[in-house]
């Protein structure tokens, strides 16, 4: 390995994690259920609850639906929690971009890394709304929109088929290779107890028969939209080493931009490449590792197609041989790149980036019980596309 990298790298690690359960929609409030989560990860991690002294989150509702914002509700803010745990904290921030996830962590790492804070609780919150997942509410288009919404490009799912297609298209993909992706992440993830898809793996015919919602983008190459939170608290890493479980060390970290602005424009396969190599690079550089390096990339998922373009953004195979790359057991848990051990968004539900992290956790703190991988020692949490979310890179030692 590598020792070149940031200055904070491995200074910073995540002490303990706690998960509420996972359901279409919850009997309790969101607030309600953040509380209990944040409050369970402190006493995972050995703390107090009057030890936290920083907060963070994204506390974006993943919907464009029009539904309304209420703190404690349909989101919840650094500011609501800390103040329902009775916290007066010295630090609290917020991510306001994608790959929330990703970006909340680098938010308490430079945070804990300036003494800023001491430990921080880091969550995230996801709400389900009623009524159908991004419906359009508009009744007139104006701005961007105007040129989208009225020809029924509208939110994410459109905006993932173009570029899909445009892959498909020029490298002579097909949906039976894409079947082998989703098939995977589902048969993992019905092995994990919290997973919304426990016990319920799919097979390849059940992938193809799947509703098409926007071609070439079916029902089953979409996370499906849940309720649930996520914590994990964070501290420098010579406080780690004093707490009850392995410290998991955060050393490395990639931010994407997008290179055309604005949200309801397509961005077309090239752009997406593009701007996730400039994220990918950013994650070398600061790490000071590679590709090879790694030995659990968990790669986002909350539509099926980022896994191929996060495999050649980081490095896996060309540009254009994602789909041939997972054939033949190459993203299986015990293959070059499982991809998929942690069930991804795919299994879990729509949890943005939490099952990605958490698996890296578990696995590298040696957490996993059965399904502990031997060997893991680096591993990868994305969230998001590559050239709109971000990654952390995450470490069972100090590098």
């Amino acid at each position: 390995m590598s020792r070149t990298g940031s200055a904070w790298r491995s200074q910073v690690a995540i002490a303990g994690y706690a998960l509420s359960p996972i359901e279409r929609h919850s009997s309790r409030s969101l607030g309600d259920l953040a509380v209990e989560t944040g409050l369970a990860a402190i006493l995972d991690a050995g703390l107090r609850k009057e030890d936290i002294d920083g907060f963070t989150t994204g506390s974006h509702l993943p919907s464009a639906g029009g539904h309304a914002l209420v703190d404690g509700l349909s989101i919840v803010s650094s500011n609501w929690i800390s103040e329902r745990l009775g916290i007066r904290p010295r630090w609290l921030s917020g991510f306001q971009g994608h790959g929330q996830l990703p970006g909340s962590v680098m938010l308490a790492v430079n945070a804990l890394a300036a003494g800023a804070a001491d430990y921080v609780l880091l969550h995230r919150a996801l709400a389900n709304p009623a009524a159908r997942y991004h419906e359009n509410p508009m009744t007139l288009a104006s701005g961007g929109s105007q040129w989208t919404a009225p020809n029924g490009m509208w939110g994410p799912v459109a905006q993932i088929a173009l570029p899909y297609n445009e892959y498909m298209q020029r490298y002579a993909a097909t949906r039976e290779e894409m079947a082998t992706v989703v098939v995977e992440l589902r048969k993992n993830a019905a092995r994990i107890p919290w997973a919304y898809w426990h016990d319920r793996p799919i097979t390849i015919e059940d992938y193809l028969n799947a509703r098409i919602i926007a071609d070439p983008i079916s029902i089953l190459d979409c996370d499906i939209p849940i309720e649930g939170v996520g914590a994990f608290v964070l501290t420098r890493a010579h406080r780690a080493r004093d707490l009850p479980n392995k410290p998991v060390y955060l050393s490395g970290f990639g931010q994407g931009t997008p290179s055309a602005v604005g949200s309801t424009r397509h961005w077309t396969l090239d752009e997406i490449m593009e701007s996730a190599q400039v994220t990918c690079d950013q994650l070398w550089a600061s790490s000071g590792l590679n590709v090879s390096d790694v030995d659990l990339p968990q790669l986002y998922d909350g539509f099926s197609p980022f896994i191929y373009f996060w495999l050649e953004a980081l490095g896996y195979c060309p540009i254009g041989e994602a789909h041939e790359f997972v054939q033949g057991g190459a993203i299986a848990t015990g293959g070059p790149a499982p991809v998929a051990s942690g069930g991804g968004a795919l299994g879990n539900g729509r949890l943005h980036g939490i099952p990605q992290l958490l698996e890296c956790y578990l696995q590298l703190s040696q957490r996993a019980g059965e399904r502990q991988i031997a060997n893991a020692n680096v591993g990868l949490a994305c969230h998001s596309s590559p050239h709109y979310g971000g990654v952390v890179l995450c470490t069972a030692d100090q590098i």
